[in-house]
């Protein structure tokens, strides 16, 4: 799915003008960007990257969608059994006749996209810069089942912040890497790629990008990737922000891990905590399964409907599959940024035209660490807490797992995808955790032409 620009004389920098520089536009609203120069990519093999699916493709995902044979109709009036058949049929008769992913891709094209190679794979990722020359770089994460598509409704706030509701203090500058098996990112063909190996593929990201000092924000999986970033501390990284914090002390991680009754003396805030843990802890069938056994999930690979449902039946604090989803299903436009049937139609869709169902379930499998226990992150760290999250981390826990905590605060809506579900209180949220970690640089954290 990986695409070259036609012309290989054109250099870099004009052949990324070229090709998106016209269209302008992104998600949030007008980003103003940097583009690469010729020498930074030449040197540091940074290729400008742009998607262009063939028809024929989406012709033949459209045939998959309208011939799909489809189970008996469950025989529960819930959906405890997993995602109903009436919810399916009506997802793929939208998908197969009125949906169009170019809208897609424009949006994707309009953004300054690249690809580099970092420990032998092809890492593809979105990187905006601000026209703010002391803007904090960042490098976002995302998870699974999501992609890059996630967090770009954050990049016109987060780099052009003037316009969206903040001061020209704010800015950042935005890098968005898809994790390796995901998206366009190259496919490990052999073991190790965890979160740990991740972390350490960021660090080199941002230090080619030409970046001396920077941040590093995730959830779900991109948090995984962050405490580990965390735990290796880099030269350059300041501070990170997670949105899942890992914040379990070992005595609650032991008693959940054995399905015992929650240890005494847990405050109000922990024993909601703990019971929140167990009820999550019964809705991750699908993640023992990735866990497990990816390479059984032929299906989700040969079937676009099997691939929908599989990445739609994941859990929220308010359900499975995930609320914030199931109600985005029927949601056509928003105002204020929430998750349309659209949005979560671009990123099935983009699953199945790169083929990444199970090569983005194997991250699964090469994890071997605990999910939500504390890591021994040592550097300073700010915490988001979504009430649609999979646990609310309490305070209390989180000051014992963080020691260096510089900011912790409980968002008044979001969930376990809260920068695609809210991105303005994502964004609000990160303009705040940050704040204590910017110093007037006068560009010092960009070195070169980057």
């Amino acid at each position: 799915m990986r695409t070259r620009l036609d012309d290989d004389n054109i250099d870099p920098n004009r052949r990324w003008l070229l090709g998106a520089g016209a269209i302008g536009m992104a998600i949030a609203g007008a980003v103003s960007f940097v583009p690469y120069s010729t020498h930074a990519a030449t040197t540091d093999k940074i290729r400008p990257f742009r998607v262009n699916v063939p028809e024929e493709k989406l012709r033949e995902l459209r045939r998959r969608v309208a011939t799909t044979q489809w189970p008996d109709k469950e025989t529960v009036a819930d959906q405890s059994q997993g995602v109903q058949l009436g919810t399916m049929r009506e997802l793929a008769q939208y998908w197969a006749t009125d949906y169009d992913w170019r809208n897609c891709e424009t949006k994707l094209n309009a953004l300054p996209q690249f690809i580099t190679e970092i420990d032998g794979l092809d890492i593809h990722f979105i990187h905006v810069r601000s026209k703010n020359p002391n803007a904090l770089p960042m490098v976002i994460s995302h998870g699974w089942p999501g992609s890059v598509l996630e967090q770009i409704k954050l990049i016109g706030p987060l780099t052009d912040p003037t316009q969206h509701g903040g001061g020209v203090e704010d800015s950042f500058d935005v890098v968005i890497p898809s994790m390796p098996g995901y998206g366009f990112s190259g496919k490990p063909t052999s073991t190790g790629w965890g979160p740990e190996r991740m972390a350490r593929a960021w660090a080199e990201l941002m230090k080619r990008l030409g970046y001396t000092r920077y941040v590093a924000q995730g959830g779900d999986w991109g948090a995984f990737v962050v405490d580990q970033m965390g735990l290796q501390a880099p030269a350059g990284l300041l501070a990170i922000h997670t949105n899942m914090p890992a914040t379990v002390p070992k005595d609650v991680d032991k008693a959940l891990l054995a399905g015992g009754p929650a240890p005494s003396g847990l405050t109000t805030d922990e024993r909601r905590a703990y019971e929140q843990l167990v009820r999550t802890f019964k809705q991750v069938d699908y993640a023992r399964l990735m866990g497990s056994r990816p390479q059984t999930l032929y299906g989700i690979a040969d079937s676009p409907v099997g691939l929908a449902a599989w990445l739609l039946d994941h859990n929220d604090a308010d359900g499975q599959p995930a609320a914030a989803v199931a109600s985005a299903l029927n949601r056509i436009t928003s105002s204020t940024g929430e998750l349309t049937r659209d949005e979560i139609l671009d990123n099935i869709t983009l699953y199945w035209l790169t083929n990444t169902g199970v090569s983005a379930s194997r991250l699964y499998w090469e994890y071997k660490g605990g999910f939500f226990n504390a890591k021994g992150v040592t550097i300073p760290v700010a915490v988001t807490v979504f009430p649609g999250e999979q646990y609310e981390a309490p305070r209390s826990w989180t000051e014992q797992a963080y020691p260096k905590l510089i900011y912790y605060n409980r968002a008044e809506k979001g969930g376990h995808f809260a920068a695609w579900e809210q991105p303005m209180i994502f964004t609000r949220e990160l303009r705040a955790a940050f704040s204590q970690v910017r110093q007037p640089t006068n560009g010092e954290g960009r070195t070169g032409d980057l």
